[in-house]
């Protein structure tokens, strides 16, 4: 059979340039790229879209839209790694380990959307504890999360970076989207199961990459009683045998430095979504916690495991030398 194509459309950008990089010595694909004096040319990435057997879309909501406008060839298929198309009907949500037959769906689909970062690690935590009943579907839950600056982008890059000249950051830490409605909300009511869209509350610190996802749970409040080791195990059961979803033993005290901290950035260089819960049934309070690669397991690492479902190849190839 032959190798088959694959066209990153927007490779210029953050998650565009970590695909390349993934992909840039693979031999079980040829990786089509456009000259670099065309990448705004409509009617040359119009070609290529149509060339290929798999394209990659990295692009504003708006041009992924534009450019699968574009696709007239039956036969491509498409993995957009923007929003606009993660809760359309006719689309396959790229994250295989969430529900059971995922990964076949979208070795199946032509049309995948690549899951948010964000997302990743609420519904990686909340879905199966949704489905197990330990979370009721009408809770009303909150997302405390931070992210290193590459999450938001080149601009995003650019500012942080632009203020270490002096020898440190000018901004150590700070929350964003107070105005709320973030974007990635929608996708993560939607994969849910719950009645109600959760509170997210997003923030960016002075690191590059590294991502957590909190989301508290005050078990005094749930009408049925749940302990800490119901919810662990809830999870453990849930993904047992997921090479990229990792789940923790319950208070893994020994994984916090100098006990007490758990590190943002443990998971980097990895695709995987690692999760922990932290409990005390006294109290009855809990934390779901999820950790993980914002360019790893939260874009880049997904994409590149999402392509080799679609193509058929191994899920595992390019991810394993991380």
């Amino acid at each position: 059979m032959a190798i088959p194509k694959v066209f990153i459309d927007g490779e210029a950008g953050t998650t565009g340039l970590q695909i390349y990089q993934r992909l840039s010595d693979r031999t079980d694909l040829e990786l089509v790229r456009i000259d670099p004096a065309l990448r705004k040319d409509a009617a040359e990435r119009q070609r290529l879209l149509n060339s290929v057997d798999l394209a990659i879309l990295c692009l504003p909501d708006a041009a992924a839209l534009e450019s699968v406008s574009w696709v007239t060839n039956p036969d491509v298929r498409i993995l957009d790694a923007s929003t606009a198309h993660r809760t359309a009907e006719d689309w396959d949500y790229g994250f295989a380990e969430l529900v059971p037959g995922g990964r076949e769906a979208i070795a199946a689909s032509k049309r995948v959307s690549n899951p948010g970062c964000y997302p990743t690690g609420f519904l990686a935590l909340v879905r199966p504890l949704v489905e197990a009943g330990l979370i009721a579907k009408d809770a009303a839950l909150t997302i405390n999360a931070v992210s290193g600056y590459s999450g938001g982008g080149n601009k995003m890059i650019d500012a942080y970076e632009a203020t270490h000249g002096d020898g440190g950051s000018k901004w150590p830490y700070g929350p964003y989207g107070l105005g709320f409605g973030h974007k990635h909300v929608k996708e993560m009511h939607c994969y849910s199961q719950l009645s109600h869209a959760p509170l997210f509350v997003p923030s960016v610190g002075d690191f590059a990459q590294g991502m957590l996802v909190q989301v508290p749970l005050p078990l005094w409040s749930f009408e049925k009683a749940v302990t800490g080791a119901e919810l662990q195990e809830a999870l453990a059961d849930y993904y047992a045998g997921q090479r990229y979803v990792k789940v923790a033993p319950l208070n893994p005290m020994d994984e916090l430095r100098h006990g007490a901290f758990l590190d943002i950035q443990n998971a980097n260089g990895t695709n995987e979504v690692q999760l922990h819960v932290f409990a005390n049934d006294e109290t009855q309070e809990a934390l779901l916690v999820a950790r993980l690669d914002n360019l790893g397991k939260g874009a880049s690492g997904a994409a590149v495991q999402n392509m080799n479902l679609m193509l058929g190849l191994p899920e595992t190839s390019g991810l394993e030398s991380e």
